[in-house]
This record gives C-alpha cells, structure tokens and sequence, in this order.
C-alpha cells in the first residue's frame, strides 16, 4: 500500500507498509442515506508510557462524561466523546497502559471536561515507524430483580464490610465553607473571578475512599456521583437540589447523559466477596429521581475481572468489556445486542451521537491483541464499517470522533492516527523530538474507565492539539501546545503556556482552542483561549491567587468551562481519619 504524501519512513524506521489482507476493511458500507460522520470526557494516553498516576473529567452540553452547555459533548457536551458533558468537542477518556486516574468536548474536537482519575500519558522523544493499514506514522517512546434507588435528603451510612470503623461522637454534619469562599474573595485583586462556591465530599467512604464520576451538567444543575450517592447542585450557588441513593456501590459511568439528562449509572450487585459490576440504574439527572434497573450476565474470568467502558450513542447505553458489549434502550432498558456475530467483539464505545468503538478480535487463547477501530449502529449492533490496526497494537482511547483521532499503544509504544468519516486512513501525527503529556481518565481504584475522556488534547476539522510535558524554567514548569496539521501529521505551531504554569487543550469552541492552565505553588489557575494561528493564550478566567491553596486542595481535579463559569472537581476522595474523607474539598466553582 503506498504511503500518504511526505509521509515515507526514515531510514532505519521501524516495520515496513502494512497491507491488511483483502477484505479485512475496505469502503465501509454506509447506513441508507446517512454520511458516515463523527462524533459529538478523568486512562493512558498516547506517545509513551504513562505514569502510574490518577487524573480528572469534562464535558460540554450535548449528548454527552457527566452534561453542558448547548454544545455537542459528554454528559451532555458536543458532538464528540468528552465527558460528563461539557461543551463542544470530543475528550478522549483514558490513556494508553498503565492504569492512572483522573479527567471535555465538540463537535470538532477532542477534549473538554478532564476526566478526575486520569492517566498522564507521556511520550519520550518520538522516532518515525510504521502502523496500520495505509502507511501509519507511528510515534513511540520510551434477571432482573428489583431494588430500588431512593431519593434520600441525605447520604446513608455505609454498611459495607470493608467500611471503617465509625467512631462514637455525633456527626457535626456538613461544614460551612461559605466563610471560606467569601475570605478567599475579599482577597482578590482585579479582573480576578469569584469563588462562587465550595463544596466538602459530604459522603461516609469505605476506608479505600472511592473514585467520584461527574460532573454532567443539565440546565442550572451541576451532577455528581460517588459511592451510593448522585447528587444535582445550583451552579449558580452550590446548594443541593435532590440527593438519589443508587441500590449499590458505583462501578460505572458514561461521560455523557442522553440530550434530555438520562443517565446509566453502572452499579454493584452483593456485597462484600460477593460483590459483582453487573448491576445498571437509570436516572434522571434533571429531577434527581430513579428509573428502571437490572442487572446482566458476566461470563468468564476476562469478563468477571474487567470493570465496564461505559458511553451513551442517542438512546443507547452500551457496557463494554475486555471479550463483549452489552447495549440496552436507555428509556426502558431494553435489551438491545450482546455477543455480535464473529471473533471479533467491541470492548468500549465512545460517547456521542454515532456508535464508534474498539474492537478486539480473538485469535488465540487469552489473546486479545488483534484490534480493530468499528462504526457500529448503536440500536442494532451492525458494523457499518471497520478499521484494522496492525497485530500487536491495542486502541487505547478515542480523542476525538468527529475528527476522528485514535489512540494506539504498544507495550511503550504510542501512535496517534486520524481516520476519515469513513473509517479509512488519513494521517498520523509525526511527533517530533517533543515529549507530549495527554491525562486521560481512569478509575484510580478499580484501574477500569472509559474511551472517551482525555485532557491535554483537543481537535477541530483542520487541526489537532496537544500539550507537551512540563520543563523547566526560571519562574517554574512550564510547557506548550502544539497543533498538528490533521491531513499530513505535521507540525503547524507551538505555543508556549505562561510563564511557570503548564497549559492543557480542553476543546474548540467558537473557532478558538480553550485551554486549562493549571495552578502552581503560588499561581491560581485559569480558563484561557488561542487562536487558530497560535500566539499567546488570552486569559478569559482567572482564578483568584489568594485561594490557591484551596485551589490545589481538589484532588487531581476534572475541569468543566460551562456558561463562562469553571468547575474543579475531585477524582477520588480518601482520608487518613474516619470522617476526613466528608470533610475533603470534592467541587469549587468560579465565576464573575
């Protein structure tokens, strides 16, 4: 197969042209009268290893990790896999191997939310290989029962076995931290925004803590889940709106609710040993009450030690694990494909308006290493067209489905490649002699997450970006951005962050590339924007400096940018002491 334009491989470059055998892929079929399209996110990322570390959450109002703003995207965000709905673009969930946690989205491109638990990918200095089909640059580096969920004013206590010890003395109940947000503004110099509001974990964990899913945003209503618990929030002033108790612990959650605010919530059956993911409770995130719930059938060790991708495609809420998917009707939980028809099964969609998953086919025992890059119709589980990636590479994560970016690791190796509408091959980005940084969302305890939430990249129809690692510099870390031409992999431009503080494409929105810039030791953070050509990053919110020890206090945060206004918010909360993990900083939202 020949290789795209100025794309052949240096000398000594790794592999040769892969040409998959006849009829592996081709021209997809598409669906009568549909274009094949894209799509409308706290896991590894590409070029490199990642390190063992947790990461966040984000997405705009569309379909879409956790609900925004009238923007495609995850819990409601743009069209594109981004979490907990923030607005227009794809965010990518997780990162290429190690597990990590930590973690956006529109329908240009990938990133907005940054998934909590995430995965900090980070690629060494990148040499020039070959991949998948059509000459891939590579870049590598060093039944049914019925409990019900209830709507309760507050949390129960956890019963679990493995919960800590509780002490003697009475609950004091949920902290005031208004004192703290008004001390932390009447210190803020000009054109620096207000806390609007803090908000403590307020749930009693087990001693290991728990990882916490969101945020969705629906309307004025900010949605977290945690434990037991979904909780909806005024995001104008933090108050509670409704409180839902789940009928078991959390295990699973789509970056993105459907456009009218249901959610699938993967949740435990059992308890104890006994405890299994199998359970699923729908809900309403817009008035906090319960729907239908069911549980499903694991089969096998690879199934029964894999925690679920979950993602919403329209009305359709797929489960996805290491050897099969499970789809269900999100309005009535109808059963609506399992195992599909041959070797070769979706482990993991990405959120959005069209079904774009990871497939993996088994070609001998245990061997799951043989991938494929499928369009798959949500409501019935027909392959509209599919991508083969060469034996031994695994899809990591879905930055963007609309551009379509792909994800691709092997063992240390990382590869980006971008696919068209039509599931053929279009480029891969050429990395350069930059280490990149992407922080993808993974469960920092159950080591499961989903494909389409990532921090750190962002893409529109011309153009993906990416942050590099953090170097050194006078006033402190710093790194830059830079952005890749989509059609041949090259680099367009670099921009640097501000001085001593790293920057991170969240998602495109209105032609300009928004921009995360993270807090230092004695920096507040910030929400910021480029434009197409690059330059300097314009400041849109700045974070007040004089709360930036609260600031830093939100654990590994997933960052939403909703109606002018950021959210932070923890990936995991823990404590040291009983009762420290209610008292933990979980969301603090500014605003002017």
């Amino acid at each position: 197969m020949t290789q795209p334009p100025g794309q052949q491989p240096p000398q000594g470059g790794f592999g040769a042209p892969y040409d998959p055998p006849p009829g592996s892929y081709g021209p997809p079929t598409q669906p009568p009268g549909q274009a094949a399209g894209p799509y409308g996110t706290q896991p590894p990322g590409p070029y490199g290893p990642a390190p063992a570390q947790p990461g966040p959450y984000n997405a705009p109002a569309q379909p879409g990790p956790y609900n925004a703003p009238a923007q495609p995207g995850p819990y409601n965000a743009p069209a594109q896999p981004g979490p907990y709905n923030v607005p227009t673009q794809p965010g990518p969930y997780g990162v290429p191997s190690p597990p990590q946690s930590g973690g956006p989205a529109d329908g240009s491109g990938g990133g907005g939310l940054f998934r909590g638990r995430r995965g900090a990918v980070i690629g060494a200095v990148l040499a020039v290989v070959l991949l998948a089909g059509g000459g891939v640059w590579l870049a590598t580096s060093g039944d049914e029962d019925k409990p019900t969920a209830k709507k309760s004013a507050a949390p129960e206590p956890s019963t679990s076995s493995t919960g800590k010890p509780k002490g003697k003395e009475k609950d004091p109940g949920p902290s005031d931290l208004r004192a703290e947000a008004d001390g932390i503004n009447t210190l803020r110099d000009p054109g620096e925004a207000k806390v609007l509001w803090l908000q403590e974990g307020g749930v009693d964990l087990p001693r290991d803590g728990a990882s916490v899913y969101g945020p969705w945003f629906v309307g004025d209503t900010v949605v977290k889940a945690m434990f037991h618990t979904v909780s909806g929030y005024s995001a104008a002033d933090g108050s509670e709106k409704w409180s839902l108790r789940l009928p078991g612990k959390l295990c699973g959650a789509p970056s993105q609710a459907t456009t009218d605010g249901k959610i699938v919530f993967g949740v435990e059956s059992g308890s104890g040993n006994q405890a299994e993911c199998n359970g699923l409770q729908m809900a309403d995130l817009t008035t906090g009450k319960a729907g239908w719930y069911k549980t499903y059938k694991r089969q096998g060790a690879w199934d029964l030690l894999s925690y679920p991708a979950m993602a919403i495609n329209g009305d359709t809420v797929t489960v996805g694990r290491k050897t099969r998917t499970d789809a269900f009707r999100v309005s009535d939980g109808k059963v609506l494909f399992g195992e599909l028809p041959g070797n070769c099964q979706p482990f993991g969609f990405a959120s959005g308006p069209l079904g774009i998953a990871a497939a993996s086919c088994q070609t001998a025992a245990d061997d799951h290493k043989e991938q494929l890059v499928e369009r798959i119709d949500p409501a019935s589980g027909k392959v509209l067209w599919k991508y083969k990636v060469k034996k031994g590479w695994e899809v990591s994560q879905f930055y963007s489905v609309s551009p379509l970016v792909v994800s691709l690791k092997k063992e240390r190796d990382w590869a980006i490649v971008t696919l068209d509408a039509n599931g053929t091959y279009r480029s891969q980005l050429v990395g350069g002699n930059e280490n990149y940084r992407v922080e993808c969302d993974t469960d920092l305890i159950t080591g499961g997450g989903n494909l389409d939430n990532c921090l750190g990249v962002a893409a529109d129809d011309r153009t993906v970006y990416l942050a590099t690692e953090a170097a050194k510099s006078g006033s402190g870390p710093t790194n830059k951005v830079v952005a890749f031409d989509l059609a041949s992999g090259r680099t367009r431009w670099k921009a640097a962050a501000p001085a001593g503080q790293t920057m991170m494409p969240m998602r495109v929105e209105g032609g300009r590339l928004l921009l995360f810039v993270e807090s230092s030791l004695n920096k507040a953070g910030a929400i910021a924007s480029l434009p197409p050509a690059g330059g300097t990053p314009q400041l849109l919110l700045r974070h007040p400096d004089g709360g930036v020890r609260t600031e830093r206090s939100v654990f590994q945060p997933r960052v939403a940018y909703v109606n002018g206004r950021s959210l932070l918010m923890s990936t995991s909360i823990s404590g040291v002491e009983d009762g420290d993990e209610k008292r933990a900083k979980s969301m603090e939202m500014f605003g002017n």
